[in-house]
């Protein structure tokens, strides 16, 4: 497993991360594991979203004739 090291962290983010630690029960270094991982899994979880509602909706400006659509418009008035 990796490690990193995170430098030059304000001390209140650092003592709001101990006292959110604390309160789960966790140690600082599992609360911050968890913190990372859940992040991860929410951006992966949002790409797949965004995907699947980008597969939905048709390309912009690609086959779009937006004249035609001005004069479907204009024509059901």
């Amino acid at each position: 497993m990796a490690q990193l090291l995170i430098r030059q962290l304000d001390d209140q983010v650092v003592a709001a991360l101990r006292a959110r630690a604390r309160a789960q029960g966790l140690s600082l270094e599992q609360s911050l594991r968890d913190l990372l991982s859940a992040a991860v899994q929410q951006d992966e979880s949002l790409k797949g979203e965004l995907a699947r509602l980008r597969a939905t909706t048709p390309a912009a400006g690609r086959s779009l004739d937006v004249a035609a659509l001005i004069r479907e418009d204009r024509d059901a008035r």
